[in-house]
């Protein structure tokens, strides 16, 4: 069985005391053992994590990084910068970054691949709109999303699917649309890097995922863990979520 992920996207919340603080309760917790835990703060806040986290089971994560390694790129963060700083994790292609910021299918994998060379895994985002979903056209979004990644490592790798139309909406993707979506993406992920190795990679479900529905999206076979947004920023749902992968994992009722 592939080994739950939950990973927290912050998104442009949680300064430096906030995260300090956040950190440190979370880090109190008995959070279980059999479950990767990653959190993934602004920029701003990414070395106050990497003290908080050094030496912890907790992973630490960015929410973007650039295709060069340097260069006259204002704003942008490097992949050996995030190393350097004990980042383990990068997030890519969300849908924040591809609506609001003009990332492309083609970008992303930029930016997976040089985050992967500077030794980090990616959590590499994908997922369709309403207006894609209402003309039917989920698979071949998810098809054309997924096409550039045989050009990565899968060792190096977890995807999120994220339903757009499904994130802070109030509408939520179904179990069943959710199994469907995750066992077309098993198959494509087959076909790039073969049976065994999408076997072994995990798929994360990023819509919406919070302690009221997570031990049912969890339970589905093809649901690996989750990209949790605004239920990561808070201690008792984030915890409450890892726990519910964690029952998921021991094949128990959580």
């Amino acid at each position: 069985m592939r080994r739950p992920l939950i990973a927290g996207n912050w998104k442009m919340h949680k300064g430096v005391a906030e995260t300090a603080s956040f950190l440190e309760s979370l880090l109190a917790e008995d959070l279980p053992p059999a479950v990767d835990v990653v959190c993934c703060p602004p920029f701003a806040s990414l070395p106050a994590a990497a003290m908080m986290l050094a030496g912890a089971e907790v992973g630490l994560g960015a929410q973007n990084v650039h295709w060069e390694a340097a260069g006259a790129f204002t704003g942008e963060v490097a992949a050996p910068m995030l190393a350097e700083l004990g980042v383990g994790w990068v997030i890519v292609g969300h849908s924040e970054r591809r609506t609001l910021f003009g990332e492309t299918d083609a970008t992303a994998v930029a930016r997976a691949r040089a985050a992967q060379a500077a030794g980090l895994e990616v959590i590499y985002c994908i997922g369709e709109t309403l207006a894609e979903r209402d003309q039917g056209t989920t698979f071949a979004v998810l098809e054309r999303q997924t096409a550039g990644l045989a050009e990565l490592d899968p060792r190096q790798l977890a995807l999120a699917y994220e339903p757009v139309w499904a994130i802070g909406t109030g509408r939520n993707a179904s179990p069943e649309q959710a199994e469907e979506a995750h066992a077309f993406l098993r198959v494509r992920l087959a076909g790039a890097f073969g049976g065994d190795a999408a076997e072994s990679l995990r798929i994360l479900y990023g819509g919406s995922l919070k302690p009221a529905n997570a031990r049912e999206l969890l339970a589905l076979p093809d649901v690996d863990g989750g990209l949790i947004g605004g239920a990561s920023l808070d201690l008792r749902s984030f915890s409450d979520i890892i726990r519910a992968a964690a029952a998921r994992a021991a094949g128990v009722d959580s």
